[in-house]
């Protein structure tokens, strides 16, 4: 990709799934490159994994001052911010009647809120220098309706609004899109799925599979990069034509 080598970023929920194959990818591409996480053992997990790394600090996005704190040490590390990958998440597998109001509340506290604080952080500065490129991590839940998700299909779609949102405040300086994926093999993926979801789920993909977290680390990379520079405000779904014919719904 054009324009990425030395280029500074920073990943939310770095250290494991999409967010360590992203972190990856931009090392292969020349980046440098800070994680934050709010699992230590993850951390020094990664750091052992990709030793080309910057840094990687523990914070939970949830909490602004970790974050702050985060992103203050992750400029110190860098030498400044270019790009963010804001990509922190998590889910509870529950059907609606079910959900509690504390998995409701944290669910939103990380998917939604946590994206907001990072973003308006790193906007924050990105904005006082010389700009940058934010991508949220939405989903393809976002975008269509899913059983047993109502709180992170909620939260998904609330992503995808506020990077319209920011893409028309923060433009020209700042660029900001969002990248939807559909279902992708990670950790919290297998976490909640058996083998026989699994199988399930990948003979209603017209690919026949899941994606794999270096597929989804590579649209970052794209949109990262100066071969996007006139991307900006849009959704970027990467799901192998599942939602392309309505089998989302099935």
């Amino acid at each position: 990709m054009r324009g990425l080598r030395d280029k500074r970023v920073v990943i939310t929920g770095g250290a494991s799934g999409i967010g360590a194959a992203t972190a990856a990818r931009f090392l292969e591409e020349g980046s440098k490159v800070v994680l934050l996480d709010r699992d230590e053992a993850a951390c020094q997990r990664i750091r052992a994994e990709l030793p080309g790394l910057c840094a990687a600090f523990l914070a939970d996005v949830t909490d602004r001052k970790q974050v702050q704190h985060a992103f203050g040490n992750a400029v110190v590390a860098l030498g400044g911010l270019d790009v963010v990958i804001n990509n922190a998440g998590i889910s509870v597998r529950h059907r609606f009647l079910d959900i509690t109001q504390d998995e409701w509340n944290q669910v939103l506290a990380v998917n939604l809120t946590g994206v907001f604080q990072v973003a308006q952080i790193a906007a924050s500065y990105m904005m006082k220098h010389d700009g940058g490129v934010i991508l949220n991590t939405a989903s393809t839940n976002g975008i269509m309706g899913y059983p047993n998700y109502a709180d992170y299909n909620t939260t998904k779609a609330g992503v995808i609004e506020l990077t319209r949102s920011m893409a028309l405040e923060l433009a020209p300086k700042v660029r900001v899109n969002a990248v939807a994926p559909g279902y992708v093999l990670t950790p919290m993926q297998r976490a909640e799925y058996s083998d026989e979801m699994l199988a399930a789920v990948n003979q209603k993909l017209p690919l026949g599979r899941h994606a794999q977290p270096e597929e989804v680390a590579a649209l970052f990379a794209f949109l990262a990069s100066d071969d996007a520079a006139y991307l900006n405000g849009q959704v970027y779904v990467i799901d192998g034509a599942e939602t392309a014919g309505g089998l989302a719904s099935r």
